[in-house]
């Protein structure tokens, strides 16, 4: 486990990747620990009306992307991915607002990607904090997306996330909500693409989840049975 400050322990120029809706209350407090790790930061406005950010915005290395409406995480997520790609950063980091993925672990992830092209955090083998439902929908999905994918789906769930950019330059998303970071996982690993995990602790606080559970399994579900070509 890597506790270092020191970017130069990341092997390339990495961007960080950070969609938020209606996160006043942490997003300041993330994108000062995210700036740590990462030597530039895309902070994504999935159209917010809880504040402006104008703190926020004066950050020197966080560049802010406003979307005209809430269209959701996958959306949001596409609109930094493409910034990131076109500035030519080496690896992108993707990490919630809601303080529940904690930024010191980006180094372990962008260590991981020496071994794979997309690196995932998983929380599995610390269930104690993640509420039983999240659970139970989890290990689901892993085992799904383990079928479909053909590699070892540990935490399908997991937004935290490191990708090479190679990646992202050859997978498209056509989905706007939660079920796009799935479908990115089916995309790449039909590309060749390996898939692999490192353990970050789970951390859930008393706030209500964005995710839909009814619109998102539609989703997944939907992303589980479309067609990919190699």
């Amino acid at each position: 486990m890597s506790n270092s400050k020191d970017k130069s322990k990341i092997p390339g120029l990495v961007c960080a990747v950070i969609p938020f809706y209606n996160e006043k209350a942490t997003l300041n407090k993330v994108l000062d620990e995210t700036i740590k790790y990462v030597h530039f930061t895309i902070a994504v406005n999935d159209g917010s009306n809880d504040d402006n950010y104008e703190n926020e915005r004066k950050i020197e290395t966080v560049k802010f992307l406003d979307l005209e409406n809430n269209y959701g995480k996958g959306k949001a997520l596409d609109a930094g991915f493409k910034e990131a790609i076109s500035s030519r950063y080496d690896f992108i980091v993707t990490l919630d607002a809601d303080l529940q993925h904690d930024p010191k672990f980006i180094p372990d992830l962008c260590q991981g990607l020496k071994s794979f092209d997309i690196v995932i955090g998983n929380r599995l083998n610390n269930l104690k904090e993640m509420p039983i439902q999240r659970r139970l929908s989890n290990k689901l999905t892993s085992f799904f997306l383990t079928l479909k994918t053909g590699q070892n789906i540990l935490d399908s769930q997991c937004g935290f996330r490191a990708y090479s950019s190679k990646v992202l330059r050859q997978v498209d998303t056509n989905y706007s909500g939660f079920e796009a970071e799935s479908e990115i996982l089916i995309k790449a690993a039909k590309k060749g693409f390996k898939i692999g995990f490192v353990e970050i602790p789970t951390i859930y606080r008393n706030e209500n989840s964005k995710m839909r559970p009814v619109q998102a399994i539609i989703g997944f579900m939907k992303v589980i049975f479309m067609k990919v070509e190699g």
